[in-house]
C-alpha cells in the first residue's frame, strides 16, 4: 500500500475511537487501536521505522471498527491480536501453569500431582519447585500410604500390589485398612498441606533415626533427603503467597523480565489471602520496534505490561486489585481498568512490594533456564542446546521393561514431545538403552517422527549407557550429539571427556532437570505395568506377603536382598534360619 493510498483511505475515516487492521489479502499483518482513527491511520503514510514501512508496503487493504470508547477499542484490539496473531504485534505466546497437588474426590482418595485436577478434588498449590513437590508427595505416601493407582486397577485387585509390599500404599483396595482409618490418613495429608509440617517431618525424623540405629544407612539417607525436601517445601516450593489485605478480594501480582530475546511476565494470583495460581508468559515481539511507530517498546517494562494486560484479561476475569512493578503504558488502559473497578497499585514498600519482588523472581526463572541452554551449548561445543531429549529405562529385574523419551525446549518441559515405549524384556541396562535410542533414531531417519531433530540427546547413566546409545545412533545413521549424566556423582560424560561441573552451575541444573524428568516418566510408565509383575521372592518357599513386605522394606529391592548376608536376612521379622539360607541360595 503506497503512502498516497494510506492518506486517501485515512481521509475517509471517522475521528472516533476504534481499531484498525492492515491486511495482506485475508491475513492480518497488524492490529492497532486509536483515540481518533483518522489521525492514527494517517501517520502510517510516513512511518518512523523501516519495519513499519515494510509492513505498510505489504498491506493491500485496511479494515476498521468504530467503538464508543477508548476502553472498548483496547479490548477489541486485544481480542483481535489473540485471534489473528499478527506478525507485527507484540502478542502473548504461552501460558505455562505450575503443578498442583490434588486429593481426589474418590471414596478412597488418591494423592496426585497434576495441572488439571478432577472435579471434586481438594487442591493445594500451585507450586514452583516440581521436583521438591514430587519428593514430598512420595514421602507422604511412604508415611501415610495413600493410593496412587488408577481406578481400573483399584477396582479389580484381589491381592495387594507391589506398592503395598514396599510400604507405599496401605492397600484399601483389598481391605488391608478400614475406610475410617484411611480417611484419617487423608486428613493428616490435608493438615500437612495446610501448614502442619510436623505431621510429615516428625515421622520421617523418627524413622530416619531408627534406621541409622539399625545400621540401615541407605534407608536413613533416603529419609534424610525426604526430610530436607520437606524443609525446602515449606521455605520455597510450598510457600503460599498471601495478599497484603486479608479482605477476600482477588489480587493479581505481575512481574517482568526483559532479559533475553523475548520479555517474560509472571503472574501470581491470591484469593482470600491464599495463592491459587502462578503463571509465566512470554511475549512474541517484532524484531526492531521503534518508539512512536505504534508498536510497544520491548525494552520498557511499562510498555510490556501495557501489551500484556489487555491481551491476557480480555480472556479472563479481571482482579479486584492489580500490583505491578511499574506503571503500565497504553492508551486507554488506565480508563479501562478504572471503569472495570480494578485498583491498580505500584507498591514501593511493605507486603505488597514483597509480592511484586516475588513475581519479578518468577519472571526471571525462565531466562535463567535459557541461560542454561546457551552455557551448555558453549561448554559442549554445540551450535545450540535449545531442544534436548532425555532417555531413561525402567524395569523390574528385566521384566516390564519400558523406556522414556522426554523433550525440553528452552529449558522447559515440552509435554507434547514426550514419548514412551515397551522394550524387549532383558536385564541388560546397556542393551535396553541401545534399543530405546535405536527406536527413536529409526523413526527420525525414516520420517515417522513428527518432532524436529533435537540439538542434544541426554542419556541417563554413565559411559556404558552412552556407548550403547552412540552405537545405536551410528548403526542407524542419525547424526545427533549425545552425552550422559551419571547420577551418583553428577558427572557429565561425553565421547571426548568427563566434566565435573559445580553443583550450582545452570548448565548442570538443566541437564539434571531433563534427566530427572526422563526418570520420572519412565518410572511412571513402569508402575502402570509392574502390578502384574511378580518378583523373584514369589518363587521361594516360606516367603509370604508379610515376609516379602518386611524384606523389601528392610533392603529396598530384590538386589538389596541378594546382597544381604544370611545374618542380616535372619534379622527380618518372619525370616528363620532355613528361609534365610534358602533366600541366600536361590537369589
Amino acid at each position: 500500500m503506497k503512502a498516497e493510498t494510506v492518506r486517501e483511505r485515512a481521509s475517509a475515516l471517522p475521528t472516533e475511537p476504534g481499531v484498525y487492521q492492515f491486511l495482506d489479502g485475508e491475513r492480518v499483518l497488524y492490529v492497532g487501536k486509536a483515540v481518533e482513527l483518522r489521525d492514527r491511520v494517517r501517520s502510517y503514510a510516513d512511518p518512523r521505522s523501516e519495519r513499519i514501512r515494510q509492513m505498510v508496503a505489504r498491506a493491500d487493504d485496511l479494515d476498521i471498527a468504530v467503538t464508543d470508547t477508548e476502553s472498548q477499542a483496547l479490548l477489541l484490539e486485544a481480542n483481535l491480536i489473540k485471534r489473528h496473531r499478527p506478525k507485527y504485534n507484540v502478542r502473548l505466546k504461552d501460558d505455562k501453569s505450575y503443578p498442583l497437588v490434588a486429593l481426589t474426590g474418590h471414596e478412597y482418595p488418591q494423592l496426585r500431582i497434576t495441572r488439571d485436577p478432577e472435579s471434586g478434588s481438594t487442591v493445594f498449590g500451585p507450586f514452583t519447585e516440581k521436583g521438591t513437590v514430587e519428593t514430598v508427595c512420595k514421602a507422604l505416601r511412604d508415611v501415610y500410604g495413600l493410593r496412587g493407582c488408577s481406578d481400573h486397577k483399584f477396582a479389580n485387585r484381589d491381592r495387594p500390589c507391589l506398592d503395598y509390599d514396599i510400604g507405599l500404599c496401605t492397600a484399601p483396595c483389598t481391605g488391608e485398612i478400614s475406610h475410617e482409618e484411611y480417611l484419617e490418613d487423608v486428613e493428616s495429608v490435608k493438615r500437612f498441606f495446610n501448614g502442619e509440617t510436623g505431621v510429615l517431618a516428625e515421622p520421617l525424623r523418627n524413622e530416619m533415626e531408627q534406621a541409622a540405629q539399625d545400621e540401615r544407612f541407605e534407608r536413613a539417607a533416603n529419609l534424610r533427603d525426604m526430610l530436607d525436601a520437606v524443609k525446602r517445601f515449606r521455605q520455597t516450593g510450598g510457600e503460599a503467597v498471601t495478599s497484603a489485605e486479608g479482605d477476600g478480594r482477588r489480587t493479581d501480582v505481575l512481574g517482568v523480565s526483559l532479559a533475553g530475546s523475548e520479555p517474560t511476565v509472571a503472574l501470581l494470583r491470591a484469593e482470600g489471602g491464599q495463592l491459587v495460581e502462578r503463571e509465566q508468559h512470554s511475549l512474541a515481539v517484532p524484531d526492531d520496534e521503534t518508539a512512536g511507530t505504534g508498536l510497544p517498546d520491548s525494552s520498557d517494562p511499562g510498555a510490556v505490561l501495557g501489551a500484556f494486560i489487555p491481551q491476557y484479561y480480555a480472556g479472563t476475569e479481571l482482579p479486584d486489585r492489580l500490583l505491578t512493578p511499574e506503571q503500565p503504558v497504553g492508551d486507554g488502559l488506565d480508563e479501562w481498568l478504572s471503569e472495570a473497578g480494578v485498583e491498580l497499585r505500584i507498591p514501593g514498600a511493605g507486603r505488597e512490594a514483597t509480592l511484586v519482588d516475588l513475581a519479578m523472581k518468577n519472571a526471571r526463572r525462565q531466562e535463567r533456564e535459557r541461560d542454561g541452554t546457551r552455557a551448555l551449548a558453549t561448554a559442549l561445543g554445540l551450535d545450540a542446546a535449545n531442544r534436548i531429549e532425555g532417555f531413561d529405562v525402567s524395569h523390574s529385574q528385566g521384566r516390564a521393561v519400558v523406556g522414556s523419551n522426554v523433550c525440553f525446549v528452552d529449558g522447559s518441559p515440552d509435554k507434547s514431545g514426550y514419548r514412551r515405549k515397551k522394550l524387549t524384556e532383558t536385564n541388560d541396562d546397556y542393551e535396553n538403552m541401545r534399543q530405546l535410542v535405536q527406536w527413536r533414531a529409526e523413526r527420525a531417519v525414516e520420517g515417522r517422527d513428527d518432532r524436529p531433530d533435537p540439538d542434544l540427546l541426554l542419556i541417563d547413566g554413565g559411559e556404558g549407557q552412552l556407548g550403547a546409545a552412540r552405537d545405536a545412533l551410528a548403526g542407524v545413521g542419525w547424526d545427533v550429539p549425545a552425552v550422559a549424566l551419571a547420577k551418583a556423582e553428577e558427572l557429565v560424560v561425553t565421547p571426548e571427556r568427563t566434566y565435573d561441573w559445580d553443583k550450582s552451575d545452570e548448565k548442570l541444573k538443566l541437564l539434571q532437570r531433563v534427566r530427572d524428568e526422563a526418570h520420572r516418566f519412565a518410572v511412571q510408565y513402569h508402575e502402570t505395568l509392574r502390578d502384574d509383575v511378580s518378583t523373584a521372592l514369589d518363587d521361594i518357599d516360606g516367603v509370604g506377603p508379610e515376609t516379602r513386605k518386611g524384606l523389601l522394606g528392610r533392603f529396598g529391592s530384590v538386589d538389596g536382598i541378594r546382597e544381604a548376608t544370611v545374618e542380616e536376612l535372619r534379622a527380618v521379622d518372619g525370616v528363620g534360619e532355613q528361609t534365610a539360607e534358602q533366600l541366600d541360595r536361590q537369589l
